[in-house]
């Protein structure tokens, strides 16, 4: 056969292999996700559970660099200890040999069949957990499909002079094939692939048994260096389980490459022969790592610290969101959790913004306006940060009431951006002129504004509420104080005017500030209130229109009545004006 078309058939094989593992990854995890992470939570308690938490969730996933990257976000949290993380590690690494000795079984019936069933299931349901279980099926028939091809297809090369030359060069350097082994495994991101291709090709006839061992060592520890390079842009605590696990698996197979002169007859006789060689060696090499290293987490724990210790707090760590983990994409219920998390995080700089406020108009504070200007960058940030998260989504896989998750995490976020616009570029300016200008407020004005932005703050916090528990009853309150602040606004307005009147002097110089103050503090309780919206359309509570239908006009009348407007709690969101650049004067 023509080696040109050998060397296509077999790469051709290897990349519908790494295909396959990659449908199967993303099927098991955005259709299993929450649970898998559920049972990696519950099991987090000690470190025997822990491993066989990270077997469980190996298995399916069939990627001991996604249990690590799970792991270490659990970790960045400090949702686990980092002994147990380094637990799950052990674990992770033996489920991905069980994965390979469940997938490495020929059932040639198999492989159709699963293709079949996921492409029915993934094209015909539109349920998204099904579709993404066909997903996983259709990966499944894929892998085993894959390994077929790469079988056929090298067998020709067992008489190729050539690769016998190659052989037999790496043969008498076991260290240089290790290290072979793992940098192909850590570019292809699957031990998984790797060991099975091995496998399919000691099978062949095409690497001798003796070769195959060097090869599985260094899959292992190229296994590793995966999920360290994954989790790069995560603090150190998220780091830590992956550097671990590094630790871990490149001193297992330093020590057996070591030993290599002394194990490896042991290994040839009795692990098996061909495939099962290789797959048989891959899981006793994992198990008997875990049997080394389970009791030594707790020292390994110190050690990894002690590499890895915390970074000083910088300050632009203020602007880099905490909780909106990239492979939480996968599982959107897990990314919508993390976006909620960090929305409450920018609701939280809002309202210190807003908290902090009123100290800029009752004092002469020149440096904590410029605090609360620069804490609308933080704001920003994670507003856009936020946003480009959820954008990564993938709409048609969304179940309803995930939909409509998403929309409330944006209507949230959007509307506290603005709210920080408001103070950043109009309250500010308006504290900054009354600073630079000597002015202040008579009492009976100071204390108008601070009943009214004491309102304001108390309804921010109940946003906030009403959006972390999506509390029906508390929403329609939130809509209902509308009424409230409008009225108590309209009072503060009039009794400014009585004093104006009575060409009080305090009140003259400071008229302007005094209505342009309570006005943004009036835009800024329209977005609070908008927050509501959302919460109360998915519950049925608003009508499509705030204008009921006018009435029909009698017979010699012209105009119908006047509509009626919607009640408060019914009512759709006023229009607010975008924050305008410069206070009226």
């Amino acid at each position: 056969m023509n080696p040109t078309l050998i060397l296509i058939e077999l790469v051709g094989g290897i990349a519908l292999l790494l295909w396959g593992v990659h449908m199967v990854r993303t099927g098991v995890s955005r259709a299993l996700g929450p649970a898998l992470r559920d049972v990696l939570r519950r099991a987090a308690g000690n470190r025997f559970s822990a491993v066989a938490a990270g077997l469980a969730i190996t298995v399916p996933l069939q990627s001991s660099t996604a249990t690590a990257i799970i792991t270490g976000a659990f970790a960045e949290r400090r949702m686990i200890v980092l002994a147990a993380a380094l637990a799950v590690m052990l674990g992770a690494d033996i489920g991905t040999a069980v994965a390979a000795q469940i997938l490495a079984v020929d059932l040639r019936w198999l492989s159709p069949v699963a293709i079949v069933v996921g492409f029915g299931l993934f094209n015909a349901s539109q349920n998204p957990k099904r579709r993404q279980i066909g997903r996983a099926l259709i990966g499944v028939g894929l892998i085993m499909l894959a390994l077929r091809l790469i079988v056929a297809s090298s067998e020709p090369l067992r008489d190729s002079p050539a690769l016998e030359a190659v052989l037999a060069a790496l043969q008498n350097d076991i260290v240089f094939t290790a290290a072979m082994a793992a940098v192909l495994t850590w570019l292809a991101h699957s031990s998984l692939a790797v060991i099975l291709t091995v496998a399919g090709l000691v099978g062949a006839g095409v690497i001798p048994p003796a070769m195959a061992i060097p090869f599985v060592l260094g899959a292992n520890a190229g296994a590793a260096i995966a999920p360290f390079v994954a989790t790069a842009g995560s603090s150190p605590a998220g780091r830590r389980p992956a550097l671990g696990n590094l630790v871990m698996r490149g001193s297992g197979a330093l020590l057996a490459l070591l030993a290599l002169p002394w194990i490896a007859p042991f290994i040839l006789a009795h692990l098996g022969s061909g495939q099962a060689l290789v797959l048989n060696l891959h899981l006793a090499f994992n198990v008997a790592l875990a049997l080394l290293m389970l009791p030594l987490v707790g020292p390994l724990a110190k050690l990894v610290v002690r590499l890895m210790p915390e970074k000083p707090t910088a300050a632009d760590d203020r602007l880099a969101p905490r909780h909106l983990d990239p492979e939480a994409i996968a599982s959107p219920s897990v990314a919508l959790a993390n976006a909620s998390r960090e929305a409450l995080r920018l609701g939280d700089a809002v309202e210190a913004m807003l908290t902090r406020s009123i100290d800029t108009f009752s004092g002469q504070d020149p440096i904590l306006v410029k605090e609360i200007e620069a804490e609308d960058d933080v704001v920003d940030a994670l507003h856009e940060a936020i946003k480009l998260y959820l954008t990564r989504l993938n709409q048609e896989e969304l179940e309803p009431d995930e939909s409509q998750r998403l929309v409330e995490i944006l209507t949230f976020t959007t509307n506290f951006e603005h709210i920080g616009d408001i103070i950043d570029r109009n309250l500010m300016e308006l504290a900054e002129k009354k600073i630079k200008g000597g002015l202040r407020f008579s009492d009976e004005g100071m204390a108008e504004i601070e009943a009214f932005h004491a309102k304001i703050t108390q309804n921010l916090q109940l946003a906030l509420t009403v959006f972390m528990r999506g509390d029906i009853a508390m929403a329609r309150r939130l809509i209902g104080e509308k009424s409230a602040v409008r009225d108590l606004e309209t009072e503060a307005v009039e009794s400014h005017l009585a004093r104006v009147g009575k060409r009080l002097p305090a009140t003259l110089e400071t008229s302007s500030l005094h209505l342009d103050v309570i006005r943004d503090l009036k835009r800024i309780h329209s977005h609070i209130a908008a927050t509501a919206y959302p919460i109360l359309e998915r519950a049925g509570e608003l009508r499509k229109s705030r204008l009921k239908k006018p009435a029909k006009p009698e017979k010699g009348k012209k105009d119908a009545a006047e509509p009626e407007v919607a009640s408060a709690s019914t009512a759709e969101p006023e229009p607010d004006s975008e924050p305008r650049p410069e206070p009226h004067h």
